[in-house]
C-alpha cells in the first residue's frame, strides 16, 4: 500500500455538505460523480497528496443508505492506494482478511476498487483503490 488515498464520509445531503466542507477546507470539489451501480453521488476535496469523499445515497438499498440509517452521517470507509489491485487482494486473503470484493469493480474518480470486511480490519471498511489506465481498463 502506498498511501492513504481518501477518506470515504456519509452524508445525507451532497449539496449541503459540500458547501460545509467548501468553507471548511477553502476549497471546492474538483469532481463530482453518480456511481450508479452503487447507487451514490460522489464529490472529492482535494488535501495535499490526500483526498475526502462525501457519499451520498440515491437509492435505499445502497450501502451508504443502509450505513446512514443504521449509524447516522460520519466517516465510512478509508482507502490506500495500491499499484497492483489484484495481487494486494491475493495478499490481504492470504493474510486472513475477509474480501468483500475477490475481484475490484469500477469506482468514482477513475478506479479500480475493492473492500475488506471491517470485522477482519478491527471495524473499520477498508477500500483498495487502483488507478484506471487504458492498460488495465478491461474488466475480466
Amino acid at each position: 500500500m502506498k498511501k492513504i488515498e481518501h477518506i470515504g464520509i456519509a452524508v445525507k445531503s451532497l449539496k449541503d455538505s459540500n458547501l460545509m466542507y467548501e468553507k471548511l477546507l477553502g476549497v471546492k470539489p474538483y469532481k463530482i460523480e453518480e456511481v450508479a451501480s452503487e447507487g451514490v453521488n460522489t464529490s472529492f476535496f482535494e488535501m495535499g497528496e490526500s483526498k475526502v469523499e462525501l457519499l451520498e445515497a440515491i437509492t435505499e438499498t445502497s450501502a451508504i443508505a443502509k450505513f446512514l440509517e443504521k449509524h447516522g452521517p460520519g466517516i465510512h470507509h478509508i482507502a490506500y492506494a495500491v499499484d497492483d489491485i489484484k495481487q494486494e487482494l491475493q495478499r490481504l486473503k492470504s493474510e486472513g482478511f475477509e474480501l468483500i470484493n475477490e475481484e475490484p469493480k469500477k469506482g468514482a474518480d477513475n478506479k479500480w476498487v475493492a473492500f475488506l470486511h471491517p470485522k477482519s480490519t478491527a471495524g473499520v471498511l477498508i477500500e483498495l483503490c487502483q488507478e484506471r489506465t487504458p492498460e488495465n481498463d478491461k474488466e475480466e
